[in-house]
Parts: C-alpha cells; structure tokens; sequence
C-alpha cells in the first residue's frame, strides 16, 4: 500500500534514487504493532525522512508514563512557531519498552497534553493528561530539536486526519449503495467534490481566512448554500445573491478572484 500510495505522487515527488526530492516520511496509524514498519528508499538529497506510526497506548506504554512521571523525565514539546507548547510534554521510551521485534534503530516517543476544555477524558489519560505515543526510525540529529522536533514533525502531520474528518463530512462517513461499482462511483464523486471545495477556499477566499479555514459544515452554510443566481446583461456576466446575507461581500470577492485566476 505504501508503494501503491509514493507511485501516486506526481514523479518529481517520489522517493526515487535516481531524483533529486526532499525525504519522505510515511506516517499512519495501526491498532495493533506490526512485525516491521516500512522503510523509505534514501535519496540523494539525503537520509530517509523516516517513517511515522502511531501506536495505541497499551499497558507497556502505561508503565512507561508511570516511570516518566517518577523520574520527571518529561522535557517542554515546542510549537510551530519554535516557542514552547504550552501544557504539552514530550519524553523518549525507548529504552523503557521491548522494541526487540523492531527494527535496529527504532524510537518510542511518547507525549503528554492537557486535553482542550469541553473534551472527555480516555481509559489511557494518566493524571488528566492526554498520552499518545509514535514510532520512528529517524536517527537522532536529523531533526532539529531532539525529540521535541520530532513530536513536532509528527503533530503536524495530523493535518492529514482534519482532510479525512471532512470527507466524513461530505458523504464518506457511510457508503450508501449495495453494489461495489456504484459505492466506487460515490467515493470519486464525494472526492472530486471535497478538492472543488479545496480549490474553492484557496483561490476565492484567500483574502478571507475566517472562511477559507473553516470547517465544512459551517463552509456550506455560508457559502454553498446561498440562493444565488449567474445572469448575464450588457455582455457582462453577473453574479446576483441577497445583498444582506452577513457574507454577500466575501461571497461576491470569492467570485471574481475564480473567475480571474484562469484568465
């Protein structure tokens, strides 16, 4: 699956030998720990960029915290930005785990948070704090910031999981045909309407963050579904919506920079 995922790639992106290309860093989740994680091929503009799993917080990732917390082997995770995370902690177990069926090389990462107002707490929280736990190859040194730039790196790939909650919101939660072929179908329509969307966000509401970033079901109320109809007068296209709907003027913007960006 994973090479199945890298051939997909446009062919200046895939990690191939014989292509200058940045590092690749697979990342995903597995709910149970696999004999051996894939490997990237190295490329010529350096080391593998390492791959990214996330495990399940078992009884062996327990007793970990619990040492850490003894130890107070806990060290400050960092933000985007490089300044420090705060309520977020971050600590390396890999000598506090059997790693054996692992690879030579392989790291534990563990990372405590506490969790955001409103959200319920798990079996795996130990004192109120969040834990989750990943695995990488990634030697030390090729990331800047120890293992906080490693938990980082793996933070910020989540983004991936936001791309997956909002295709569950436009009609992937459920595949609603009996038939292989016909939920196929439904698959590629709900994605190639989850990129228009994309596309949409992107270049018409680039000057507008509020709703350039928002979420998809807020998105539609403001946006999508708005009686407005496309006329044409005087050899002028026009574009015609309720001029007191609180977000007619971002609407409106949104639809000459469309319109331009392919001129």
């Amino acid at each position: 699956m994973l090479a199945q995922a890298l051939a997909a790639l446009p062919a200046a992106w895939r990690p191939d030998p014989g292509l200058a290309i940045i590092p690749t860093s697979p990342r995903c989740w597995c709910a149970a720990t696999p004999p051996e994680p894939p490997t990237p091929s190295p490329t010529p503009a350096g080391p593998p960029g390492g791959v990214l799993l996330r495990l399940p917080v078992d009884w062996r990732v327990q007793d970990a915290v619990d040492t850490l917390n003894l130890a107070e082997g806990w060290y400050p995770a960092i933000g985007t930005a490089g300044g420090l995370r705060d309520g977020a902690w971050i600590a390396e177990a890999t000598t506090l785990v059997n790693l054996s069926s692992w690879p030579p090389g392989t790291r534990l990462i563990l990372r405590k948070e506490r969790p955001h107002p409103g959200a319920q707490l798990r079996f795996t929280d130990a004192d109120g704090m969040r834990i989750t736990a990943f695995i990488t190859d990634t030697p030390p040194g090729v990331v800047s910031g120890q293992v906080a730039g490693l938990e980082l790196r793996h933070r910020q790939h989540a983004r991936v999981e936001d791309r997956i909650r909002e295709l569950k919101a436009t009609g992937l939660r459920n595949l609603p045909c009996h038939s292989f072929w016909a939920n196929a179908a439904w698959l590629e329509i709900a994605l190639t309407a989850a990129d228009l969307v994309t596309w949409c966000r992107l270049i018409g509401f680039r000057t507008h963050p509020g709703l350039a970033r928002t979420e998809i079901a807020t998105f539609r109320y403001r946006v999508l579904h708005v009686a407005a109809r496309i006329t044409r007068s005087a050899r002028q296209t026009c574009l015609r919506l309720d001029a007191t709907w609180r977000w007619a003027a971002q609407i409106a913007t949104a639809w000459q920079h469309i319109r331009t960006a392919f001129d």
